[in-house]
């Protein structure tokens, strides 16, 4: 959830986010603004963006699945409805109740998840910045280059070089497609005059819609100025409408989030194979190995090797702490700590200092001691194990018993032999052995060895008798 403190922005300023766009071409039932990008809602994005910029308040403009977005966004936000998609001019409408007597809008995308604070707090500033003695300048425009700017509104300069209109790509010439400078969806209003243009606005194009970019031709005509801002570089300001684009902007974020560890002291070995989410924290001297992915609230400690292929999602690790080609999931791992090959954490798990889990061995809502050896395709679940306890190869907790789940306690210092299976509820006290393929249904008291299977009978001659037999 995102929180936000205050009653007005800079300079007087308050954003409305636009977030009220079907995403038709998204082909999904998930809002367009709701996909996740490098492990985040792209509309949340684009709100902490604004925030970053010191804008204070913001309202969200949410269309027929506004209480998704609420829902992700949080308190601390307003919100407008914009029930029928008439439009982005109907949609800043729709948030004229929000807005109230502020001085200036700022007017954002939703589905702009590159944008970052300093490119938005430079329009602000360019906008502030204005001339005195001049006509007064209403508006502000955030535009861009693009290679290839289908899609986007082309932004039509007068003589003296400030804005004139904007042309949707729809209603486009020819020649005015071949204008390079793109209106990128984000700007500055000074409020008041906006309102009096957007009265004005009709819904005169091929969508028959009310364009905000329409706004600009009402202000110029009422005497007021529309200057261009020019982002610091287009790759901020690219908008996403597919699935296509939300690939792009995903491995645009990843991209800057590598570069952001390494600039820290992360080594990651090859950045085009290594996905790292957004709210993930790596700390220095970490090594991070190709094809390795670390997702969601994710922390890693200094001095740790993640990878090859590993999947770390919602865990912690402590520092020095080893993971290889294995998947954790929500699990707190402690200092030097080795993990796999191929082991599975899942979620609720705790493995204490200098332990190791590797070869098959899952562990699920466990809490294991410290230096706890589980190396080979064992299965540990709804366990708590103590320190120094050495848990054999195919050692299985049988917690289980088709209705409900119970729990298994191992004290310090025990010995589970091979393939010996604990049924739960079951306790196996401090120093005790397991004999190899027992299985335990009563509890074993400290310091004993529990010896649970079939004795031994050898047939003499039976081989040759049943015809497999040598020779």
């Amino acid at each position: 959830m995102l929180e936000f403190a205050g009653e007005s922005g800079v300079g007087g300023t308050v954003a409305v986010v636009m977030a009220a766009g079907r995403g038709t071409r998204m082909k999904s039932e998930l809002p367009k603004v709701l996909h996740p990008v490098a492990g985040e809602p792209m509309v949340r994005l684009v709100v902490r963006a604004v925030a970053g910029a010191g804008v204070a308040r913001t309202v969200v403009v949410v269309g027929e699945d506004g209480e998704r977005v609420q829902a992700v966004l949080g308190p601390g936000l307003g919100y407008a409805v914009q029930a029928e998609p008439k439009g982005t001019g109907h949609a800043v409408l729709q948030a004229a109740g929000e807005l109230g007597d502020c001085d200036r809008v700022l007017v954002v995308n939703g589905d702009m998840p590159l944008l970052t604070p300093d490119t938005l707090a430079g329009l602000i500033a360019a906008h502030e910045a204005r001339d005195r003695g001049e006509a007064p300048l209403a508006a502000t425009l955030l535009l861009a280059r693009f290679a290839d700017p289908t899609g986007y509104g082309r932004v039509v300069r007068d003589d003296s070089g400030e804005v004139a209109r904007i042309v949707e790509d729809a209603d486009a010439t020819a020649d005015e497609r071949a204008i390079d400078e793109c209106y990128t969806g984000c700007a500055v209003f000074e409020w008041r005059p906006l309102r009096e243009a957007l009265s004005r606005l009709r819904p005169d194009n091929q969508k028959g819609e009310l364009y905000l970019t329409d706004a600009v031709r009402e202000l110029r005509a009422a005497g007021f100025r529309v200057r261009a801002h020019a982002a610091p570089d287009g790759e901020s300001c690219l908008g996403v409408n597919d699935r296509r684009e939300l690939a792009r902007a995903a491995r645009i974020l990843r991209r800057r989030k590598l570069e952001e560890l390494m600039r820290a002291g992360v080594t990651v070995v090859d950045p085009d194979t290594t996905y790292v989410e957004l709210a993930v924290e790596v700390g220095p001297d970490t090594t991070i190995h190709p094809f390795t992915i670390l997702a969601g609230a994710t922390v890693v400690g200094a001095r740790c090797r993640v990878g090859p292929a590993a999947e770390v999602v919602d865990s912690r690790l402590s520092d020095d702490v080893v993971v290889t080609r294995s998947v954790v999931e929500g699990s707190e791992l402690g200092r030097g700590v080795r993990i796999g090959p191929f082991a599975h954490l899942r979620p609720g798990t705790r493995v204490g200092d200098e332990s190791e889990i590797g070869n098959y061995a899952e562990v699920k809502a466990s809490r294991l001691g410290r230096q706890v050896k589980v190396h080979h395709h064992s299965y540990i679940g709804d366990a708590a194990i103590g320190d120094r306890v050495n848990v054999g190869a195919g050692v299985v907790t049988v917690n289980f018993d088709g209705r409900r789940k119970h729990a298994t306690e191992v004290g310090d210092d025990a010995f589970l032999g091979c393939n010996a299976n604990l049924v739960a509820p079951v306790r196996v006290g401090p120093g005790a052995y397991v004999a190899a393929g027992s299985t335990i249904t009563k509890d074993v008291p400290e310091e004993a060895l529990a010896i649970a299977r079939e004795r031994q009978t050898n047939k003499d001659g039976w081989a040759r008798r049943f015809g497999r037999g040598k020779g």
